[in-house]
């Protein structure tokens, strides 16, 4: 009898991991899925279908310090420079690092490889690393993107 109770518990705290892992598992690719749909967007040069992987409350700090605040300004700022100094440009993520502030808070951090442009002040940027942080919120149902800040890395 003792070792049927013993064995019944062992299977329930097994099952309880599981389905509690399950959970953190599709949480964290739900996560995973707004930060690349953002990459995605960079790399076609389309923020078009933002409002499916962002938040209305959407800032953006850039790597050179600028700031836009809300999805409309940051889509309209991100369309510029995609149509000007970063067409045809890609960012290519090598590292993604999620952590959950609480169950409906993450934070992303995303290590990634973007290719060759030129500024506007005419400075030559090539085969840059970047490292950005996203913080990604839970709203709905679903996973958005409030807040991310990019940073060129010195080599």
């Amino acid at each position: 009898m003792k070792n049927a109770i013993i064995s019944l518990l062992t299977i329930s705290v097994v099952s309880i991991s599981s389905v509690v892992s399950a959970q953190t598992s599709n949480k964290e690719n739900d996560v995973r899925k707004a930060v690349q749909s953002f990459y995605d967007a960079f790399n076609t040069h389309g923020f078009g279908k933002a409002a499916e992987f962002t938040s209305d409350d959407w800032n953006h700090i850039n790597p050179f310090g600028g700031r836009t605040r809300g999805r409309s300004a940051t889509v309209g700022d991100l369309n510029r420079v995609h149509s000007t100094f970063l067409k045809g440009v890609s960012d290519t993520v090598d590292e993604m690092d999620v952590r959950f502030a609480d169950s409906n808070v993450a934070v992303v951090t995303v290590v990634s490889r973007v290719g060759a442009y030129v500024t506007p002040d005419g400075k030559r940027h090539e085969n840059e690393r970047h490292i950005r942080t996203f913080v990604v919120v839970r709203r709905n149902g679903r996973w958005l993107i409030m807040h991310d800040q990019n940073t060129i890395v010195e080599s």
